[in-house]
């Protein structure tokens, strides 16, 4: 639940410590932010125990279709990985922060955290995903009075917005806030100064960097307000019943507004148009927009995703909220966010989880929910990842393994790979496809050349002679349910790209692994075992030095 989001001016007037150490500044009558950049402090919230291949269990009463046994089903579309997990910041005995709100910019994720019910706590990490095999958190602030409910990074500042109650505060002027943060290389730099801006309403909810112009939007009784970016003073403001989150798109500015629905406006605040929506959003609840195409698609709570055509205003269709047959909802299923990458949707759906659509232009198509623990409240996706916010289970780092361009122009000879999930190449057989899918296990008894992004749920078997060549990713296994590559006795393994295994390789007597190129990566997570005579080739980065 978003809940009230509000927060007091904090100024920053003695320093306890270095910049690289636990700081701690002092505000009022109390300490009100709480600053580590200490990388060995930091490093203890990622966790890999859960990290590795992802399941995507489709939805039946969709699909209408069920597969006689696992590995007969078409192999997945999706190939995705869990890299990591990132737990909230814990403060002062406060432990149930939860993450608000994800911002992508480069190599550097920002998250904004708060809390539900009466109290305010906030938070906001930045997390480097530079390598996509150790991701790393270089700098968190805790706020001990405030929430922080979403935030953008551009041109070298964190703009985060919030609220708190400002009855407490002498320096705040309302309970909705902006405020601006310097980072230098992925540090949140708080000494250097923190400037605020105030608006009217309970809350700050949403906010957008256009140029030199900062959009927010407050929640009851608040306003889209215009920041000039330079000093946070106010260019221009409109006042609305109930915002709850925007999207800019080509001078347009698309509002949720609770008490209506979805308004339009241009970069000057001038209303454009009016699209209403008989949907009940809840108190303080988030809910996001967006814009797909010439479509704007709204998170509808337990009506799931409603896509509206911008042109005529009309309903096109609502994106249902899947269920997982084999798992019950962990809480609420209700569609807090959409995220949009190229032409998938993905749906954080509270306890029915993230579920991830199709978009094909004139309709989008569910396909099924990902399986992620705990319960979804937002999502975010830029080029090859995805972030979703998952309470207290933290924020999950997710690589979503699309085919980048360039490898497929390099791939563009091959046939698409439109088999079943189980690939199985037989003795005599010489095999070669390209494609990005999701395979529940590969067994080879001849020759298989591979040219794409793969994941495989279950083990990878290279039998006795044969031979496996690959170019791109690929990733088995999971580290909760560690599986193998076996090459076996004679067998060669080729590698072109990267290459994580969560668990085991196996290199029986005479077997090959071979790197081609100067730039590979082999990534295992649990151990090698190696027979006699094994010839390990190339260049290569080790990344747990296991070989």
């Amino acid at each position: 639940m978003l809940r009230k989001i509000l927060l007091s001016a904090l100024v920053a007037s003695t320093t306890l410590s270095c910049s690289d150490q636990t700081t701690l500044y002092i505000d009022e009558q109390q300490a009100n932010i709480f600053q580590d950049n200490n990388a060995i402090n930091l490093k203890g919230s990622v966790s890999f125990e859960n990290s590795g291949v992802l399941d995507i269990t489709l939805d039946q009463t969709i699909t209408g279709k069920q597969a006689a046994k696992l590995g007969d089903e078409p192999a997945g579309n999706y190939p995705m990985t869990l890299i990591a997990q990132v737990s909230p910041p814990i403060y002062a005995g406060v432990t149930n922060l939860t993450a608000s709100h994800v911002s992508i910019d480069g190599n550097f994720a920002f998250v904004s955290y708060n809390v539900a019910g009466e109290d305010y706590f906030g938070g906001i990490d930045v997390i480097d995903v530079s390598d996509p095999t150790d991701p790393r958190v270089t700098s968190r602030v805790v706020y001990l009075n405030a929430d922080i409910n979403s935030l953008q990074f551009a041109n070298g500042y964190v703009y985060a917005v919030g609220g708190m109650d400002a009855t407490a505060s002498f320096t705040a002027l309302s309970n909705s806030f902006i405020t601006k943060i310097p980072v230098f290389n992925g540090i949140m730099a708080t000494e250097a100064g923190v400037i605020y801006g105030y608006q009217p309403g309970d809350n700050a909810t949403d906010v957008h960097i256009e140029g030199n112009e900062a959009f927010v939007t407050s929640g009851k009784n608040g306003t889209i307000t215009i920041y000039d970016t330079k000093d946070l003073t106010v260019k221009k403001e409109s006042a609305f019943t109930d915002l709850r989150s925007l999207a800019f798109d080509n001078n347009k500015v698309a509002l949720l507004d609770a008490s209506l629905g979805i308004r339009v406006l241009d970069n000057n605040l001038n209303a454009k148009k009016e699209i209403a929506i008989n949907s009940d959003f809840g108190n303080y609840t988030k809910r996001s927009i967006d814009f797909i195409g010439d479509k704007i698609v709204v998170a509808e709570g337990p009506k799931g995703a409603g896509v509206y055509s911008y042109a005529s205003g009309s309903l096109l269709q609502y994106i249902p909220i899947l269920i997982d047959p084999n798992k019950a909802p962990t809480g609420d299923m209700v569609t807090n966010a959409v995220a949009i990458n190229n032409d998938m949707v993905m749906m954080a759906n509270g306890g029915a989880g993230l579920s991830i659509s199709d978009d094909q232009g004139n309709t989008t198509k569910p396909y099924g929910v990902i399986q992620l623990d705990g319960s979804i409240n937002y999502v975010q996706t830029r080029g090859d990842y995805a972030f979703a916010a998952s309470g207290q289970q933290g924020l999950q780092i997710i690589k979503l393994n699309r085919l980048s361009l360039s490898l497929a122009s390099q791939c563009s000879s091959l046939v698409e790979y439109t088999g079943i999930s189980k690939l199985v190449v037989n003795a005599g057989e010489d095999v070669a496809f390209s494609g990005s899918k999701s395979f529940s296990s590969i067994s080879v008894d001849g020759s298989l050349l591979m040219c794409g992004t793969w994941t495989v749920s279950n083990d990878v078997n290279i039998k006795n002679d044969a031979s496996m060549s690959m170019r791109g990713t690929l990733d088995v296994g999971s580290n909760r349910r560690s599986k193998k590559i076996q090459v076996e006795q004679g067998a060669t393994l080729r590698i072109e790209g990267n290459v994580t295994i969560y668990g085991d390789l196996v290199l029986k007597d005479g077997a090959i692994l071979e790197f081609i190129g100067e730039d590979s990566i082999i990534n295992i997570f649990g151990r090698v075992d190696m027979g006699n005579d094994v010839s390990i080739l190339g260049v290569f980065r080790d990344v747990q030095l296991k070989l």
